[in-house]
């Protein structure tokens, strides 16, 4: 098969698709690997490694978009790239097509085959391919929670941890999965008071035995997030339904249960968001106010540590990769029921059920 991975041009997008020794491992089964030059240059990865893989560089997108049976990318083609996705070429890449209908009548429309990281399952229901980043955005969501909390950020002034005499910053991190549990314990050990909420019970057993003793866990409900929020410093959202669009959890109404200088992290927003109240931003602009409350919604959290996030998602996405390549995507598909679960957009027809039902299609 001859696989391409363009440059990624989502604003302060440094990730890349495939490492050059993800290069080597397809090289070596026979399949031709295209690399836009200087692809790999955001997460330290030079043209000359992909090239001692066996890969072979082209200078621009177009080329190879044009001749790619299967485009590898980290996020969603954007508004440029559409005209570029050719009928029956595989896309593979994270989409969160449920937030975005734009891009879902685009796909539709350009007759391409959309596999999407986000959606293939494990046979336990977990989300292999989502898992790697989630682990990076929910730590990562700490780390910018932090930095909006400073004065000059207009966050309240507060450290999270405090100091001897000094209270530390009180944590809510709404859901209980991936991203919340690394949220959780990287906001308990820099030393916040930290609440966990999930709607599941077992979830809730299972965090409470395994937490350190400043992280608490409560059900969540619309009630109890009331409750809490007077008293919140920090509100991690990391609600995920796959597939789908993110319920709303916290209403603007709600913000003014909040402190002013508050600050919100909202990681679902790549499924439209859990805060009413937010919307996508950038790394180059990742915030903005509303009621005096700052919203972090950056829509690509990982793209800031991209060595890291490239090495993490390049370790899980290679074996389906192989077996794409190897197999094409049909008989991969049938032979894997979780990797299945991935496609997305078959042929100009959405084939999961979530994306779907977003906009009534």
């Amino acid at each position: 098969m001859i696989v391409g991975v363009p440059k990624e041009i989502k604003n302060n997008e440094n990730r890349v698709a495939l490492t050059p020794a993800g290069a080597k491992e397809l090289v070596k089964r026979g399949h031709t690997v295209y690399v836009q030059s200087t692809a790999g240059e955001g997460s330290s990865f030079t043209d000359a490694e992909y090239e001692a893989a066996g890969a072979k560089l082209l200078p621009t997108i177009e080329e190879v978009y044009n001749i790619a049976e299967m485009i590898m990318k980290v996020k969603e083609p954007i508004e440029s790239e559409y005209s570029l996705v050719k009928k029956g070429q595989l896309l593979f890449a994270y989409f969160h097509f449920a937030s975005e209908e734009a891009l879902t009548r685009a796909m539709m429309k350009s007759g391409a085959t959309c596999l999407a990281y986000e959606t293939v399952e494990n046979p336990d229901h977990t989300l292999p391919l989502l898992i790697p980043m989630s682990e990076v955005a929910g730590r990562m969501s700490i780390q910018e929670g932090c930095r909006f909390l400073e004065k000059p950020q207009g966050g309240k002034g507060i450290l999270l941890g405090g100091v001897p005499g000094v209270k530390p910053a009180n944590v809510l991190v709404i859901g209980g999965g991936v991203v919340g549990y690394n949220a959780a314990i990287k906001a308990a050990g820099m030393g916040a008071d930290v609440t966990i909420m999930d709607l599941s019970l077992p979830r809730l057993r299972y965090l409470n035995e395994i937490m350190p003793a400043n992280v608490k866990t409560l059900y969540s409900s619309t009630h109890n997030i009331e409750q809490e929020l007077p008293n919140t410093d920090l509100v991690i959202g990391a609600v995920l339904i796959p597939g789908a669009k993110a319920p709303h959890l916290i209403t603007r109404d709600m913000l003014k249960l909040l402190k002013r200088g508050s600050v919100l992290v909202d990681v679902a927003i790549d499924q439209g968001g859990c805060f009413e109240t937010s919307h996508p931003t950038t790394h180059a602009e990742p915030s903005y106010e509303v009621e005096g409350i700052v919203h972090y919604c950056v829509a690509n959290i990982p793209g800031a540590v991209p060595q890291t996030s490239t090495l993490a998602l390049t370790n899980a996405t290679l074996p389906y990769a192989i077996k794409l390549a190897d197999k094409g995507w049909e008989e991969a598909c049938k032979e894997d029921k979780g990797l299945a679960l991935g496609l997305n957009i078959v042929g100009g027809k959405i084939v999961y059920p979530a994306v779907a039902a977003a906009f009534g299609l």
